[in-house]
């Protein structure tokens, strides 16, 4: 059998107890490690070493992790133990191994170095009858564990089926950005049950414990919450902690908070990034949909906004500005809430540059004045939309002009029905760059 024992930071086990479940199902907490069983599962990775380096390689708190290797997991406990007390491993494994470093012999570590029994295999010549005896049944049956005679009698660790995770804080928060140090560890354990389920995030809740019931006479409510979105299936942390610090720096605390929650409300299948063979396909830097939503949480999502495309022929109708975050703008841009309307082979004409309101133009001689005489380019392009709305239906022929002043301008003339039975009167309504 091949044991591999893990040592992370505190507080981080059960985040990497969730990333070791996607290297093999035998995965336990023993004493103050992780114990990990590879035997049957190491040859999908490449080795036991080939699965350590995926282990440790995306996360970025493996620097801190120490672990150790062995036919046993009470060996590979024992050898992580002298790693952290700086202390050299005997020739002889196990049997060199100080009686310290098992955990069922240290009740009994005085009376055993009296006896000059200071190292596993001089406990284990001892007549079995009588460490029995003296010393109960469960050391011989730790010793017999280590020495891989009894099968391991460890309690395997399962992934939860819904993500739910608090944490109390080690001192009260009086500000929301002072509940981000406990969101990291949270999210560290989400994002191991993101990958070992492989989903990714859509919806997050934080929800912290306000530490007081009352504050100057006003009840308080037990809880405050902060919902935070994603617009894709996300597993990146990194985009999810800026999101979250985005967010909680704009929350005003009612009171000090005592505990911090994270519940993952909504996800999605995680399917991975697309790559491309081609270098100029993959470009550095952080996608659209993580920028506008970054923008959105620190300006505010009414200030970040894209075009939504409506079924209507008239210009300044044909698109309603919504918030990006709320129609879940993404790589490609918002999706429509309806077919585009105008004929494709009108939407050429169209300008770069619209104005809010259409400007009344001059007229000398029935030639239409911006900046001097403007000169029709193009023929005639009729509309006739609005007919449903209040005030009459836009009749309207459009050009392209040429002004002596402004360059290509687009303009348009009322229908004569909308005149009074006259010529009809001139609109700029854009520019072209």
């Amino acid at each position: 059998m091949h044991w591999i024992a893990l040592l992370p930071p505190e507080g981080e086990h059960t985040a990497w107890g969730w990333r070791a479940l996607q290297f093999t199902p035998r995965v336990a907490q023993v004493d103050e490690a992780l114990v990990l069983e590879v035997s049957a599962s190491h040859r999908l990775w490449g080795g036991p070493d080939r699965l350590l380096r995926r282990l440790f390689r995306p996360n970025h708190a493996a620097a801190r992790v120490e672990y150790a290797r062995a036919a046993t997991y009470l060996i590979a406990i024992a050898l992580l133990r002298l790693q952290r007390q700086g202390l050299a491993v005997p020739p002889a494994v196990p049997d060199g191994l100080p009686l310290s470093t098992l955990t069922a012999a240290q009740p009994w570590l005085d009376t055993l170095a009296r006896t000059g029994c200071r190292q596993w295999g001089q406990l284990r010549a001892l007549p079995r009858g009588g460490v029995a005896r003296r010393f109960g049944a469960p050391l011989l049956e730790a010793l017999d564990t280590a020495y891989g005679e009894r099968p391991a009698a460890c309690v395997w660790l399962t992934l939860p089926e819904v993500f739910d995770a608090s944490l109390e804080l080690p001192a009260l928060a009086t500000t929301a950005p002072g509940l981000m140090w406990a969101a990291q560890r949270l999210l560290l354990q989400l994002q191991a049950w993101l990958r070992a389920r492989d989903r990714g995030a859509l919806a997050l809740q934080l929800q912290w414990t306000l530490d007081l019931k009352r504050l100057d006479g006003v009840p308080l409510p037990p809880h405050e919450s902060l919902t935070v979105r994603t617009a894709q299936p996300a597993q990146d942390m990194a985009h999810l902690r800026r999101l979250v610090g985005e967010q909680l720096a704009r929350v005003r605390l009612a009171a000090p908070a005592s505990h911090l929650r994270l519940r993952l409300t909504d996800s999605a299948p995680w399917l991975g990034a697309s790559r491309s063979f081609l270098p100029e396909d993959n470009r550095p830097g952080e996608r659209l949909h993580e920028l506008v939503e970054r923008l959105s949480a620190r300006l505010g999502e009414d200030q970040v906004q894209v075009p939504v495309a409506q079924a209507d022929h008239r210009p300044e109708a044909m698109q309603r500005w919504v918030s990006a975050r709320g129609q879940g703008a993404g790589e490609g841009g918002a999706t429509p809430s309806a077919a585009h309307a105008s004929p494709p082979a009108a939407d050429v004409l169209y300008p770069t540059w619209l104005l809010r309101e259409p400007l009344a133009l001059a007229v000398e001689r029935d030639v239409p004045q911006y900046g001097g005489p403007l000169r029709r380019l193009t023929r005639l392009h009729r509309i006739e939309a609005g007919w449903w709305e209040g005030g009459g239906p836009a009749l309207r022929d459009y050009f392209i002009a040429h002004s002596p002043q402004a360059g290509l301008v687009w303009v348009y003339r009322e229908r004569p029905a909308l005149a009074g039975g006259g010529s009809g009167r001139w609109f700029l309504q854009g520019f072209y760059a």
